[in-house]
């Protein structure tokens, strides 16, 4: 799909196929241009409009494919899809535009009707060449890169991200990230995160059903 093709897509669509708004696509096209236009040395002249290149940075952020196999999609070469999508995240890196609040902010939070959620996802990523063991994900059979994700509830707003290998379990991560919270906040995590009432009292987790040889032996 071209830049005239993703235009045309419903706003409901287009998040679904970008996983972004079309304000937050914008956002980053614009800041793209406005380093274009600042740059001294224009450098080598780009197939792809700024539009284009940011949906191919996109593109690799969600599908995580071989370059290679982007630059087909794109009828560009697999450098210049390279280049593109370091340019792109570079620009974003140095902007600032995109932020997340972090941890720092996480400890500010003094209301006490905030609910935060925290839970991991995993993506899966090419087979290591070293250290092939530390990435290998006994839960999906399959090398993975595991990310903490901590949202604010009501306004379904990402607050933290935090990433290690797939190895490693959830809750080992989170006591490894140093998560630190206000006392008012409340914290919500699935079966993963059995023992943080110990580090965060306001917290709550699904209660672990019983098993039949735990009611027999309690009996």
């Amino acid at each position: 799909m071209k830049f005239a093709q993703f235009q045309r897509l419903s706003k409901q669509k287009f998040k679904r196929r970008t996983g972004m708004s079309h304000q937050a696509f914008y956002v980053i096209v614009n800041e793209v241009k406005k380093q274009e236009k600042n740059k001294k040395k224009p450098g080598r002249t780009c197939n792809l409009s700024v539009e284009e290149q940011v949906l191919v940075t996109i593109q690799y952020w969600r599908e995580y494919r071989p370059y290679f196999q982007i630059g087909v999609d794109w009828d560009v070469s697999e450098s210049t899809v390279c280049r593109t999508v370091h340019k792109v995240e570079n620009i974003l890196i140095k902007s600032r535009k995109l932020a997340l609040p972090g941890q720092k902010e996480l400890r500010k939070l003094s209301d006490p009707e905030i609910v935060l959620v925290i839970d991991v996802m995993e993506s899966p990523i090419e087979r290591p060449t070293k250290g092939q063991k530390g990435f290998y994900s006994g839960k999906n059979k399959k090398h993975t890169f595991k990310t903490q994700v901590i949202i604010e509830l009501k306004t379904m707003k990402i607050m933290s991200l935090r990433n290690d290998k797939g190895k490693i379990h959830d809750f080992k991560l989170f006591k490894k990230t140093k998560v630190r919270l206000t006392k008012t906040s409340t914290m919500l995590g699935d079966k993963g995160y059995q023992g943080i009432l110990k580090i965060h009292e306001n917290s709550a987790t699904p209660i672990k059903k019983r098993t039949a040889c735990a009611e027999v032996s309690s009996a």
